[in-house]
C-alpha cells in the first residue's frame, strides 16, 4: 500500500470552556491524502471544533471546513470523506459526501464537515480525529479511491439522477421556455414543502421490541411496477405487529442481461388513519448477493423494520407498498427509476428529490430563474 501524505491542520481557533487540554488545534485533527490524490488540500480552518470529556469516552464534536483542489484531469462530480476516531468504537467513524459537483481541473472548491464523534480516553496516542478520502468521482463516472464506505455506488446513483433531473428541465426548457421551467421549479418546491415525511429505523434479526408484539400478524406486500427496472419483486410479506415489520421476505427476479450485486427496496407506508408516507429505502442486500440474470432470489430476510415520525412517534402499519429504488450490476453499473416512472407512478410526490434537483430548486430560490438557466448551460 502506498504511503499517506499526513498534512496536519494549524489554522483555527478551537473553543475553550469545558474542553479537554488534549485537544490541541496543531496536532489532534489529522488530513491524510494519498499522494496520487486527484483532490490537494489549500488550507483548512477548523473553526469551533472541540472535544469534552464524558465518562470515560470523549465527546468530540467538528465544526471545520476544507478547501480542496481538483489536481486531476477530468471534472470532479462527487467526493466522500472519511472522519474516524477509533473504527472500532462505536459512534467512531462517520462519512462526508458532497455529490452535485461540477469541479473543473486546477477549481478549488469548499467540504464543510459538522459531526459529533466519540472516542475513549484510553484509546492511545496520536491524532484524535483522521479524515481521509474515500472516493471521488468524475464525469464518466471514473472513479477515484478505497471505497471502504461504498461511497462509489452511493455517488454514481447521485450522479444517475442529476442526469436525469437536468435532462428533464432541459427537456421542459426546451419545449415550453422560461415560463415552463418556472412552473417546474415552483411545482418541485410545492412537493418538498408537502412531501410527508417518515422516518425508518433498519436492524438486523431479533426479536420483536414493542407490545404489540402479541398482535402480530403475516402481512402481504404490494409492489409498484417500474417498466425498465432490471429487478422485479415478485411476492413478499413479513411479521407487522405495531409500527414494526420483521422479517420481510421479498422474492425478485432479475429481469436483465446482467449479474445483480445490490439492490434497494423503497417502502410507502399507509397507517390505521390512511396517511402516506414514504418510508426510505433500504438496501434489500448487505454484499452477499449475486443474482445471474433470468434467476430468482430473496432479499431482507433478517431484518427488522421500525417506523415513526415526528421525532419518535410510532406509526401503526396499516399496510406497506414496495418498489425497486437502485439496483447495482456485477460490472459496477447503476440503474435508478426514470423521471417517466416516477411521474406514472406516482412516486415522484412522495420521493425525496435527488441532490441535484434540490440544488438547482435552491438557485431558484436564491438567484432566480436566469441563474438555473445559466446552470444548465453548463453540463
Amino acid at each position: 500500500m502506498c504511503s499517506k501524505l499526513a498534512v496536519l491542520i494549524f489554522a483555527g481557533a478551537v473553543a475553550v470552556g469545558a474542553q479537554d487540554a488534549s485537544f490541541d488545534p496543531h496536532s489532534s485533527i489529522q488530513i491524510n491524502l494519498p499522494p496520487d490524490s486527484p483532490v490537494t488540500l489549500l488550507k483548512s480552518d477548523i473553526g469551533e471544533s472541540r472535544a469534552t470529556p464524558r465518562g470515560s469516552a470523549m465527546v468530540i464534536d467538528l465544526h471545520m471546513s476544507l478547501s480542496l483542489r481538483n489536481s486531476g484531469a477530468r471534472n470532479i462530480r462527487g467526493v466522500t470523506l472519511l472522519v474516524t476516531t477509533q473504527e472500532m468504537t462505536p459512534g467512531g467513524k462517520a462519512s462526508v459526501a458532497v455529490p452535485s459537483l461540477n469541479v473543473a481541473p486546477g477549481q478549488a472548491f469548499p467540504i464543510r464537515i459538522d459531526l459529533r464523534l466519540l472516542r475513549p480516553l484510553q484509546a492511545g496516542g496520536g491524532p484524535l480525529v483522521q479524515v481521509g478520502l474515500d472516493g471521488v468521482l468524475f464525469d464518466g463516472f471514473g472513479f477515484y479511491g478505497q471505497n471502504r464506505l461504498n461511497s462509489r455506488r452511493a455517488m454514481t446513483v447521485w450522479e444517475m439522477e442529476a442526469e436525469r433531473d437536468r435532462r428533464h428541465f432541459r427537456y421542459v426548457f426546451a419545449a415550453s421556455g422560461a415560463e415552463g421551467l418556472r412552473r417546474e421549479m415552483l411545482d418541485s418546491l410545492t412537493r418538498q414543502a408537502e412531501r410527508p415525511r417518515i422516518d425508518v429505523r433498519v436492524s438486523r434479526g431479533g426479536p420483536a421490541v414493542n407490545s404489540a408484539a402479541a398482535n402480530e400478524r403475516m402481512e402481504q406486500f404490494a409492489f409498484l411496477k417500474i417498466p425498465d427496472s432490471p429487478i422485479e419483486a415478485v411476492d413478499g410479506f413479513a411479521a407487522v405487529a405495531g409500527n414494526e415489520a420483521r422479517t420481510p421476505r421479498i422474492r425478485v427476479v432479475n429481469r436483465s442481461p446482467r449479474p445483480v450485486r445490490y439492490l434497494e427496496i423503497g417502502w410507502i407506508v399507509k397507517d390505521t388513519e390512511g396517511h402516506e408516507f414514504l418510508a426510505g429505502s433500504v438496501p434489500a442486500s448487505e454484499g452477499d448477493l449475486l443474482l445471474p440474470p433470468g434467476q430468482t432470489g430473496r432479499a431482507l430476510q433478517d431484518t427488522a423494520l421500525r417506523f415513526s415520525r415526528n421525532a419518535g412517534e410510532p406509526v401503526s402499519i396499516a399496510s406497506m407498498t414496495g418498489f425497486v429504488s437502485q439496483v447495482e450490476f456485477a460490472d459496477g453499473r447503476v440503474w435508478v427509476p426514470n423521471r417517466a416512472a416516477l411521474q406514472s407512478s406516482g412516486l415522484l410526490r412522495v420521493v425525496v428529490p435527488s441532490p441535484e434537483e434540490q440544488r438547482l430548486v435552491d438557485l431558484y430560490r436564491t438567484k432566480g430563474l436566469n441563474a438555473v438557466i445559466e446552470e444548465l448551460r453548463k453540463f
